[in-house]
Order: structure tokens, then C-alpha cells, then sequence
């Protein structure tokens, strides 16, 4: 097995091999960020085949000075947001008139009888803003000032998405344990 830098030569040298030891690397990680950001699989393989077009035209711009791997999924997010970057504000209208503040419920969640599939459903079921946010938020590490500037809402959006996000997650979740209990 190749290291990376042998393999981002053979990337910046136009080598097919290298190009294909690249993907079979780390496809299946970046799928796994494309699923979080796309409701149905055939968008997040649109997705993730659009990041690769992009990773290998631009990996001439990889300066090595972090993570390889965290260049390869800084690229996937984006190309993720873009995705929908033309429908966010359809989408964000769509989930804040979703739910009103009298349904919210005022729960908290200590432990979590879910397994990872489960909760990623519930996640992948959040309306498109909710989920985008929430996901480059809890589970990208963004900030809310970068999730601002990146998605081109303000601040407080963001920070209102990721709130009704959280509630609707408790609230789905003590769903589930309700019918976990009574089955």
C-alpha cells in the first residue's frame, strides 16, 4: 500500500492507478459525509463523485501543512452544500415554518439505547436546513460563524436551525425508546 504523499504524486503526475488507490482509500468515509448531507443515496454518489472530479483537479493546491484526509473531506462538505446551496433558503424557510415553538418539547437525553444506524436515520429524516446544520455543527465541528458565512444565513439562523434540530432529534428519540419499552 502506497502512502499518501506517493499516492498524491501519483494524483499530481496524472497516474490512473494512483487516482484509483486514492478513491478506494477514502470513498468510503466520504460517502459516509455524503449520506449525512443528501436525503437519498443516488444524491449522495452524485455528490461524492462530484468531490472526486474536484479533489483531482485541484489537488495541485494541497499544501501539506494538515491532514490529507481533512483536505479530502473539507472538499466533500463543500461540494455537499453546494449541492443544495441553490434551494437553502427554500429549505430553511420550509423547516422554521415545520415546527412552531409550542410543539417543541423541553426534554433533555442523558443516555442513548440507539445504535449509530438508527440515529443517523433520524438525522437523515431532519428537514434539509435543520440537518445541514446540524451536521456541520455536531458532527463536522463548524462554527456557527463559519456555518453563516459558508450557507450565507445569519448567525442567529444557524444557531435557531441547530436548536429546533436538537428537539426534534430528543423528541424522535424518545419516540423510539417509548416503542423500544412497549414492544
Amino acid at each position: 500500500m502506497l502512502s499518501d504523499a506517493e499516492i498524491i504524486s501519483g494524483c499530481l503526475a496524472h497516474d490512473k492507478k494512483a487516482q484509483k488507490m486514492l478513491y478506494k482509500k477514502y470513498a468510503s468515509s466520504m460517502f459516509g459525509i455524503c449520506l449525512r448531507y443528501c436525503k437519498k443515496r443516488v444524491e449522495a454518489e452524485d455528490v461524492l463523485q462530484e468531490a472526486f472530479i474536484k479533489i483531482f483537479m485541484s489537488i495541485k493546491s494541497y499544501r501539506s501543512d494538515g491532514s490529507f484526509e481533512g483536505w479530502l473531506k473539507r472538499i466533500v462538505v463543500n461540494t455537499a452544500l453546494n449541492f443544495y446551496k441553490s434551494n437553502l433558503k427554500r429549505c430553511f424557510d420550509e423547516s422554521l415554518d415545520e415546527m412552531n415553538d409550542s410543539n417543541m418539547p423541553n426534554t433533555q437525553i442523558s443516555e442513548s439505547d440507539l445504535s449509530m444506524q438508527d440515529l443517523m436515520k433520524m438525522i437523515n429524516s431532519l428537514a434539509d436546513g435543520y440537518r445541514v446544520v446540524f451536521n456541520m455543527y455536531a458532527i463536522e465541528g463548524y462554527s456557527h460563524k463559519e456555518i453563516s458565512e459558508m450557507l450565507n444565513i445569519s448567525e442567529s439562523t444557524s444557531k435557531s436551525q441547530l436548536s429546533r434540530a436538537r428537539v426534534i432529534l430528543q423528541s424522535k428519540v424518545l419516540e423510539f425508546r417509548k416503542m423500544f419499552i412497549n414492544s
